[in-house]
């Protein structure tokens, strides 16, 4: 046998430090003196005071003991009130909500039933701490058990939890290491949670780190553009010289349109003979307009004409392009302020150069224009034989009243023989001679005063 130093009575025999212990001292140990063996009683004292108080192994006949203790531990503990439990009041403004949101959701429920456990596992109160480290130590222990992502792991939770419920809650046992805790969750990493469920709905492709953005950065700067091959340079150079043109022309022919409304039609002649380009090119943005349209008037005046005797003599002012002669057997004077074509008279159409009662019928398709249409009806009435037919087309938006215009062509010497006011583009009259006009030529005709056909940039 041999005789235990002093100082080893002080010594613990076993002192807790997770799976550490101490075992009682050998006559090795004995041999340290001085302040050596001061420094290591202080060691061990620090050590002990440190270490958890460990539970000792439950025995077949110490369950009824346990069980009392921790029912007078209970009685003992000062209640808390944890910041998981709310008041009654916040409890009737959140059924208030519920009622005006309506029946909950999937998502909803989910979130119920997580906040129901979080409230359930603050009331048991189990250390969250303590639990993680204990299910790392199970996921590690485990092979078969992949880790799980750490989304719903929250440091700053779990060291409130720590420092909250570190002197009430008591240490789980270690006789189950790897059993599963019950899931907590503090109300910050609820939140957490259900925002990483948001989060992979829809998968962010990951921010380019800064020194591979800066490497990119430099070689688009370093790229240099392919130079221009010589076709492809005039192609470019072709095609906007024609869209300048284009708008040019445009631009022309609305300030030809609005000359042409806007005076009388010698002012009109005059233009149109100091600049015979001018006709053409307004001609042109004419038809580019006309062929928009769904119907064209001179296409159903030429049907209607075909109707009628091929013997009838026809007066077409404002002839154009001669479409209408062009498009009926019987015989036709066209008349224009500019020629398109060797079948035109280049006139004034309030003075065309025919004898009285002469045609058996008058056109003017959209070339009422100008402002002395009086003058234009009253030589349509001139050249007209008795009981011979006006026909007359214009656009609809030109009309305020078309009752007052019918009237004022009644007293011109006309009376109204139909009317196709159908079309959404154009109005289409039919009159018949009646005899010489019923006014003096100083009369005021409001009705034939018809708006301007102006156009606008596009």
């Amino acid at each position: 046998m041999f005789e235990e130093p002093e100082w080893a009575e002080e010594a613990p025999v076993v002192a807790d430090l997770g799976s550490v212990a101490l075992r009682p001292q050998t006559t090795a140990d004995s041999q340290i003196k001085g302040s050596k063996r001061r420094q290591l009683l202080a060691t061990l004292r620090a050590l002990e005071a440190a270490s958890l108080p460990q539970q000792p192994p439950s025995l077949p006949g110490s369950d009824e003991e346990d069980e009392e203790e921790v029912v007078e531990r209970k009685k003992k503990r000062p209640k808390k009130v944890l910041f998981a439990s709310a008041s009654p009041e916040v409890e009737k403004k959140r059924k208030k909500k519920r009622q005006k949101q309506g029946p909950p959701s999937s998502d909803a429920k989910e979130e119920e039933v997580e906040r129901k456990k979080f409230h359930k596992g603050a009331l048991l109160g189990n250390d969250f701490a303590e639990e993680e480290k204990r299910k790392r130590k199970c996921q590690k222990q485990d092979p078969s058990n992949p880790a799980q992502p750490l989304d719903n792991v929250d440091q700053t939770g779990s060291k409130a939890w720590n420092s909250s419920a570190a002197n009430d809650f008591t240490k789980p046992s270690r006789e189950t290491p790897c059993s599963n805790p019950p899931h907590t969750l503090s109300r910050k990493q609820w939140r957490n949670r259900q925002k990483n469920k948001r989060r992979q709905k829809n998968k962010f492709r990951l921010p380019q780190p800064p020194e591979q953005a800066s490497v990119t950065a430099a070689a688009e700067e370093t790229e240099v553009p392919p130079a221009p091959s010589p076709d492809s340079h005039g192609a470019r150079a072709e095609a906007l010289r024609a869209r300048m043109a284009q708008r040019l022309d445009g631009a022309r022919f609305r300030y030809l349109n609005e000359q042409l409304y806007s005076g009388p039609s010698s002012a009109a002649q005059r233009l149109f003979q100091e600049d015979p380009e001018a006709f053409l090119l307004y001609h042109r943005g004419f038809q580019s307009q006309v062929k928009k349209w769904p119907l064209q008037p001179v296409d159903r005046i030429a049907r209607d004409l075909h109707r009628r005797p091929a013997s009838l003599v026809v007066a077409d002012f404002g002839c154009g392009d001669c479409r209408l002669a062009s498009s009926i057997r019987n015989p036709v004077h066209c008349f224009d302020l500019a020629s398109l074509d060797p079948r035109v008279t280049v006139c004034d159409m309030a003075q065309v150069p025919l004898e009285d009662e002469s045609v058996d019928v008058a056109v003017f398709c959209l070339s009422l224009m100008g402002t002395n249409i009086r003058d234009f009806l009253e030589e349509a009435n001139r050249v007209l034989k008795p009981g011979g037919l006006l026909k007359v087309a214009e656009v609809s938006s030109r009309f305020e009243d078309v009752r007052t215009f019918l009237g004022a062509v009644t007293k011109l010497g006309f009376k109204v023989i139909s009317k196709d006011l159908t079309n959404s583009h154009f109005f289409l009259f039919d009159f018949e001679k009646t005899g010489p006009p019923r006014v003096g030529p100083k009369a005021q005709l409001s009705g034939l005063k018809l708006q301007p056909c102006l156009y606008k940039r596009r």
